[in-house]
């Protein structure tokens, strides 16, 4: 009997340990999951041209209720800056994303054969 108890304890720990860990704030990018659609070839922050200062920097930005963001930074020191004030590089995000489709669905538009 304690070693169900025990069982089930320790379940429930993990359970909680795992929940917790996926609660957090924004954390680098899980590099094993394939990296998502990115709207930008440029850092959300100061606008350099990803991959001119190194490989890029994939951040996972967390909020409750929503799902993960993928973000992408040419430095370290950018992922402070945004921190500071995410919904504005967010909003820069979004934008971006909303134009990529249209400029994408049929490339052959306008013209005439």
């Amino acid at each position: 009997m304690k070693s169900l108890v025990k069982l089930a304890f320790l379940t429930a720990a993990l359970g909680l340990f795992s929940v917790l860990a996926s609660a957090a704030a924004g954390s680098p990018a899980d590099k094993s999951a394939k990296p998502a659609a990115y709207p930008l070839a440029t850092c959300v922050v100061s606008g350099e041209k990803l991959g001119e200062m190194g490989a890029p920097i994939d951040y996972t930005y967390k909020q409750a209720g929503q799902p993960d963001r993928l973000v992408r930074f040419c430095c370290k020191s950018c992922i402070k800056k945004f921190e500071k004030d995410p919904a504005k590089y967010l909003k820069k995000l979004d934008e971006a994303a909303a134009k990529a489709p249209a400029a994408k669905a049929d490339p052959h538009a306008g013209h005439n054969h």
